[in-house]
C-alpha cells in the first residue's frame, strides 16, 4: 500500500490514529504499539487505546482490528456487548480463541511495514 499517514500536531492524533485504522486491511489486526510507533510515538500506545475507544462515536472505523502486543483483545470491554469485538473479527476470518487472536503473527498488520 503506497498510502503515508503523516502525524501531524498532537491536537490530530487521534485523527492520525483512526486515519490508521481505516487502513488496516480486513482478515488482518495490528497493535496498539504499532500504530504508536508508526505516528513516531513509540511510548504512546496506551494513548492509542483512548483514540481507539473515541473511535466507537465515529462510522467506518474499524476498532476491532487493533489489539495489545499479544493478540489479545484487551479493548473489547468498549464494544457493546463486549462479544462484538470477536464476533467483527471472525466475520473477517480471524479466529479468536479465550479473547486471543489465533496465529496472531501471520494476521498482524505492521504499518511501518505496510504503509511506505
Amino acid at each position: 500500500m503506497s498510502k503515508k499517514v503523516t502525524r501531524k500536531t498532537r491536537h490530530n492524533f487521534f485523527e492520525d490514529v483512526h486515519e490508521v485504522a481505516r487502513l488496516i486491511p480486513k482478515g488482518k489486526v495490528t497493535s496498539y504499539g504499532a500504530i504508536a510507533k508508526y505516528l513516531g510515538t513509540k511510548m504512546s500506545a496506551r494513548m492509542v487505546g483512548w483514540a481507539m475507544n473515541a473511535a466507537h462515536t465515529e462510522k467506518n472505523i474499524p476498532a476491532h482490528r487493533v489489539v495489545n502486543s499479544q493478540g489479545l483483545l484487551t479493548g473489547k470491554h468498549h464494544f457493546h456487548p463486549p462479544s462484538s469485538m470477536q464476533k467483527k473479527l471472525e466475520k473477517e476470518g480471524v479466529k479468536v480463541v479465550k479473547d486471543k487472536v489465533v496465529d496472531f503473527q501471520k494476521r498482524f498488520w505492521d504499518p511501518s511495514q505496510e504503509l511506505i
